[in-house]
This record gives C-alpha cells, structure tokens and sequence, in this order.
C-alpha cells in the first residue's frame, strides 16, 4: 500500500529526462531538486493551492459547525416536526435531479465561476449529521439538565457541554468532509472557468492531461524519426513536474491523519454500533 507513494516520492526526486528511461523502483538514480524548483516557482500553483487551503479550512469549519447544530436539534425527542426535517435531509440522498439540474440551480445561485461554489454544496451531509446525532443521543440527558438548572440556555449548553465532549466524532466528520475539499477536482473543472480559482487537483488534473498529450506527441516525434520536445533546460518533464505537486499536494493529508486517527476509529465505531 505505501509503495506507490515511495514510487512516486523516487520520481519527483529525479531528473525528468533520466526519469523517461524506467527502472526507478526505491531511490532515485539521478538526484534532483529541479522539479520542486520548477513548481514552487510557478506563481499559477501557488495560487492554486491558497485556493484549495483556503477552501478546505472554511469549508471544513462551516460543514462542522452547521451539522452539528443540525444533528444537536434532531437528537432531541421535544423538536416539533423532527421527523419532516429527518425525512427532508435524508430525502436528496436517495433521489439526484442530475448533473444538468445541479448546474442550473449553481447557476441561479450565482455560485458558477465564485469561490463559494467550492464551500455552499458541501455545507450538510445527511450521514455526517446521523453520526452526529447518533453520538450526542449517546450523553447522559442529565447534564444538560443540570446545566439548565444553573441557567443555562440551548446555545450555551452545545458550546460548553456538547461540543467539549463531541471531540471524538467531530475530529471524524472534520476528516471526512476535509479530505473531500482537498481532494475534489471536479468542482474547479466544471464550475469555474477563471483560472485565479481552480483548486490544486483540478491544476493536477490539467497538468496530467497536457503531461499524457506531450508524451504522445514526444512519442510520434520519436517514430517518425524527429526531435524529441525538451520540457525545459533543467531536466524535468511534465510527468516529473507532475510528481513533484503530486507529493506537495498529498503531505499535508499525510501529516495530519496521524493527529486524527484515534479520533476517526473511536467516532466511526461509535456512529456504526448504535446508529
């Protein structure tokens, strides 16, 4: 399972053209810097991934937030018309009008080609508020009782009691919902076309389509006995260009999933067990 990251951890760390030879399985064979050069000083990148930093702090906060309040509401008995609102949220999980129909009500929104179209869609998530609900239905009603009785009122017993004491399923949503921000690339591809927004997947994306079109064409122009298409001075090519953001965007999942990982087992046995 680790190897493929090593692989592609080796190629970054290699000449672009040595790289085109094969054979690179556990170290690189000609060491270079020159493709993490190459991307951290293309200003297009970097904007990229302010972009899907950015989006996935605010989007991973606000999903959070709101869900939790969503799921703290439905866990009690006492809401009026709990169930319409249990059976309204969960009613889109089952029936999807299409992609078509969810490009127009972007478009009615005003959400194509802004920012926000990357934060408003992915604001609820019917299975992240079940396992909220199911984990806060899971503590004891008399602490919220007790809490009333020193005055207490709905808003400061969630800040100071339910969230205190939701770290474990919190820590799992955010990681769920986190993950998902950072890795969506269909979002920048087909709702954004101003270029100064495209998160970093969609920039990768792109880079891995113009990476397999060069090497067609390098490859017809090997064949048909012509020169072969240099992608720089430096030695890197689209591909090893293409590696080198690949580990970049990758790292900061890696550092922190370790940080989270007890949270995601405890809260994912808790939501599977009573929910």
């Amino acid at each position: 399972m680790i190897y493929p990251f090593i692989y592609i951890l080796v190629y970054s760390l290699n000449d672009g053209k040595d790289s085109m030879m094969g054979a690179l399985y556990f170290l690189p064979r000609k060491f270079t810097l020159d493709n993490y050069v190459e991307v951290f000083e293309n200003a297009r990148i970097w904007k990229a991934y302010q972009i899907t930093v950015f989006r996935t702090l605010l989007g991973t906060f606000l999903h959070v937030l709101l869900c939790t309040l969503m799921a703290y509401a439905l866990s009690k008995k006492t809401l009026p018309g709990r169930t319409f609102f249990t059976f309204y949220i969960f009613l889109p999980t089952i029936f999807s009008a299409g992609f078509i129909p969810y490009f127009i009500t972007l478009q009615k929104l005003h959400l194509i080609n802004t920012f926000w179209v990357y934060v408003i869609p992915f604001l609820f998530n019917f299975m992240h508020i079940v396992i909220i609900r199911t984990f806060l239905q899971g503590i004891p009603e008399e602490l919220e009782e007790s809490a009333r009785i020193d005055g207490y009122g709905d808003f400061q017993i969630f800040l100071r009691i339910i969230l205190p004491l939701s770290g474990p399923v919190l820590a799992t949503i955010a990681l769920f919902i986190g993950v998902t921000h950072w890795n969506d690339w269909f979002s920048g591809a087909y709702y954004v076309s101003d270029k100064e927004l495209i998160p970093v997947q969609t920039l990768l994306q792109e880079m891995l389509t113009e990476a397999e079109a060069l090497s067609s064409s390098m490859q017809r122009a090997a064949e048909q006995g012509g020169q072969t298409i240099n992608a720089n001075a430096a030695g890197a090519t689209p591909e090893s260009l293409r590696m080198a953001l690949l580990v970049i965007t990758v790292f900061p999942i890696l550092c922190i999933y370790p940080f989270l990982q007890r949270y995601f087992v405890k809260g994912v046995m808790i939501g599977s067990v009573k929910g």
